[in-house]
């Protein structure tokens, strides 16, 4: 059956809580462990039934949100969903305060009870009405982006599509890209503050009424991080400042001489290769060679992108009321992965088959795991090691792509996954002062997103760029309005990745079935566990980027003789 053909229907509130009050009295009332395993299966069928349909709820709204029944829907789980996740805490809290909690762990997960621990601790009834205004502001920041239009050149275009000029070989032609992106946002300035101002309060409320000292606290325990804490992420981000920042720069500094650019500007971020960056050969080639590639992986590669293909599970055309950015979410009923995308012709589509297809393989690969609806593939920092990884295990494959082009390609590849380290660093550091100051103004916000350029992008300016020089490139980053906190795994993962990719350079097969295993493991192991049972070092260890930095440097010096 394709993903177009998956009939839905609306899980209710009522439904919900019949299930979960009756599943949370039965692991209360309790005279045994395998009466709580019992109401956890049933709790288990509730579970994958209602992550399907929300899933696929969520699915049809992003590829039109315009579409007014599935706004609707959006707007009834908006509503509705807060009072769902309470009932969920409360059988959660039944879980932690068994009698029979120790044996519990032991047939089930220790990690799964710490996870549940973190539940308890970021939810409780009183913030339910506080969780249904953040959804609401959400949903109206994420119409307000899909629905804006650029006037470029005489055409309307939505923001995924004109950022394919960002990438143009004309410098003229980029500059003139973000003069229109900045100006098309700064018709929206109010909007844009205004949704954020009010987003930072109420979860700076929600924080405060949970006992926290503010939404810090409270964004770790939502993103249900178990191997790292505050700060243990300031440490990797002085790591970045220290270690990695001078080695970007001056990279990125040599490489804008090579394209005779001595005064580095915003819109030259985009471009690397003398001439024009490689572009593939198109959507229809990007799909065939992607079937090639992962077919040449192996068999099991093969066999999930033929099930994608048969699903039809993708949709990566570029079109108004489509949200803008990229995502991989799955359909559990159906053990279905499906992927959104907005192809605009520049190589970042390739990684649409590369980093998407990396969550979408990890899905397929754990659909039956044990925890795989409770634990998922673990935090986002693991999920993302499974897709920036997979970026790097496609390298063989490039000329499938890019033709003659392909060893630009994986210059440009390498040079943009190293310079993004220490972008997200700022978008983490960003949310860490925002938060931490729910007070500041707009102005002050940008203040502090300029400061934070000048602190690890200094290679860069953003001079001369209406609106975005303010300070304002953090509005259209689009996590730091819906999921907050969730960038720095990103970051994290990158490194992860860089590992795999030196390792493969070693060893292809090896870093391969390495990879595979901790894919396979969903959400079993913490993620710093993974790493060192992978054979890597951790990201927070002193030194551990400066090393990785040395070896990256080296590998792009290769890469471009």
């Amino acid at each position: 059956m394709k993903v177009s053909e998956y009939p839905y229907r609306r899980v209710t509130l009522e439904e919900a809580k019949a299930v979960l009050e009756d599943v949370t009295a039965r692991v209360r009332n309790a005279g045994s462990v395998d009466e709580i395993l019992s109401a956890r299966e049933d709790y288990l069928r509730f579970l994958c039934e209602s992550m399907t349909e929300q899933s696929l709820a969520y699915m049809r709204y992003t590829l039109n949100t315009a579409d007014e029944f599935y706004v609707a829907e959006m707007d009834y789980y908006d509503e509705n969903g807060p009072a769902v996740h309470s009932l969920q805490a409360d059988y959660a809290a039944a879980l932690l305060d068994s009698p029979f909690q120790a044996e519990l762990e032991e047939k089930l997960s220790p990690i799964l009870f710490r996870t549940l621990e973190l539940e308890r601790k970021s939810m409780s009834p009183e913030i339910v009405e506080d969780m249904v205004e953040e959804n609401k502001l959400v949903s109206e920041y994420s119409k307000l982006m899909a629905g804006m239009e650029f006037e470029f050149r005489g055409e309307k275009l939505p923001r995924a599509a004109l950022m394919k000029y960002a990438k143009d070989p004309d410098r003229e032609t980029r500059r003139e890209c973000y003069e229109v992106l900045g100006r098309g946002l700064a018709e929206h300035r109010e909007e844009l503050d205004g949704i954020y101002d009010r987003m930072v309060h109420v979860r700076d409320r929600m924080a405060k009424k949970l006992g926290f000292k503010n939404f810090v606290e409270l964004g770790y325990c939502r993103m249900g991080r178990l191997c790292y804490d505050e700060e243990k992420v300031a440490a990797f981000r002085e790591n970045v400042r220290r270690d990695l920042v001078p080695v970007v720069a001056k990279l990125r500094t040599e490489n804008a001489r090579r394209l005779g650019i001595e005064d580095y500007r915003l819109y030259d971020d985009g471009v690397i290769i003398p001439g024009g960056d490689p572009r593939p050969f198109g959507k229809e080639q990007i799909f065939a060679a992607a079937r090639e590639m992962y077919h040449a992986m192996g068999e099991e590669t093969g066999a999930f992108f033929e099930g994608m293909l048969a699903a039809d599970a993708f949709d990566v055309d570029a079109r108004k009321n489509k949200w803008g950015g990229g995502y991989c979410t799955d359909f559990p009923k159906y053990r279905q992965p499906f992927i959104l995308a907005n192809f605009n012709g520049t190589a970042g589509d390739v990684d649409v088959v590369t980093h998407e297809a990396g969550h979408a393989l990890n899905a397929w690969l754990i659909a039956d795991n044990r925890f795989a609806l409770e634990l998922q593939c673990g935090g986002m920092e693991t999920a993302e090691t499974h897709s920036m990884s997979m970026e790097f295990f496609a390298w063989p494959y490039m000329e499938k792509f890019f033709g003659e082009r392909a060893e630009d390609y994986r210059y440009m590849h390498a040079l943009e996954s190293l310079s993004f380290i220490p972008y997200g660093t700022i978008v983490d550091a960003f949310q860490h002062i925002v938060y931490e100051n729910p007070d500041m103004t707009p102005a002050q916000r940008n203040a502090a997103w300029l400061e934070l350029e000048r602190q690890f992008r200094p290679y860069l300016s953003m001079e001369g760029m209406p609106y975005l020089e303010e300070g304002t490139r953090w509005q259209y980053q689009m996590h730091i309005y819906e999921s907050p906190f969730y960038y720095i795994d990103y970051c994290l993962a990158q490194t992860a990745a860089f590992q795999f990719l030196l390792a493969s350079q070693e060893d292809y097969d090896d870093a391969s079935a390495r990879y595979l295993r901790l894919s396979r493991q969903g959400g079993e192991k913490v993620w710093t566990d993974l790493l060192h049972e992978a054979g890597f070092p951790d990201p927070f260890q002193p030194g551990a980027l400066k090393d990785l930095s040395v070896r990256v440097e080296a590998l792009l010096e290769k890469l471009r003789k």
